[in-house]
Parts: C-alpha cells; structure tokens; sequence
C-alpha cells in the first residue's frame, strides 16, 4: 500500500512537471509572437514619411585627432616615397 501512495505521487508530480513546462512553453510563445507584431507595428510606422529634424552643424574637429591624422598621412607619403625610390633602383639595373 505504501509503495502505491508512493507510485501515485510520482505519477503525480510528473504531470504537474508537464503541465508547467507545457504552459511555460505556451506562454514564451504567446510573449514571442506579442513582441513580433510589435517590432511589425513599429516598423511600419518608421516607413512613413515623418519630417526630417534639420542637419545639425559639423562636429569641432579634435586637435589630437587632427595631428594624429596630420601624422599617419606624413608616414603614408613617406612610405610611398620609399617605394617610387626602391622602384627606380630595382629598374635601373
């Protein structure tokens, strides 16, 4: 009798186990499918032409920006000068 009472409650639990995985189930998919029509929605409604706000002025540009890029193109034109004059050499013999 005891091993039935024992049975019964195993039997028991694992359809409460069910039972809440198949509603947590269900309802992850109806929270899925609410976010999905209103990604839809807000999507729909950003293609509809809506008044631009006016372009805003250029960003200052930053001075250590400025001379770090200053600096980048002075290796870059040198580093091509080097290549012309290596040119010129490998042509000449």
């Amino acid at each position: 009798m005891d091993t039935l009472v024992e049975a019964a409650k195993w039997v028991l639990l694992v359809l409460a186990a069910g039972f809440i995985g198949q509603f947590g189930k269900s309802l992850a998919q109806a929270l899925l499918a609410r976010r999905k029509a209103r990604k839809a929605k807000e999507a729909s409604l950003s293609r509809d032409p809506a008044p631009s706000p006016p372009p805003s002025p250029p960003p200052q540009a930053d001075p250590k920006l400025l001379k770090k890029q200053a600096k980048l193109e002075k290796k870059r034109l040198k580093a091509e000068a080097k290549r012309a004059k290596k040119a010129g050499k490998n042509g000449s013999k």
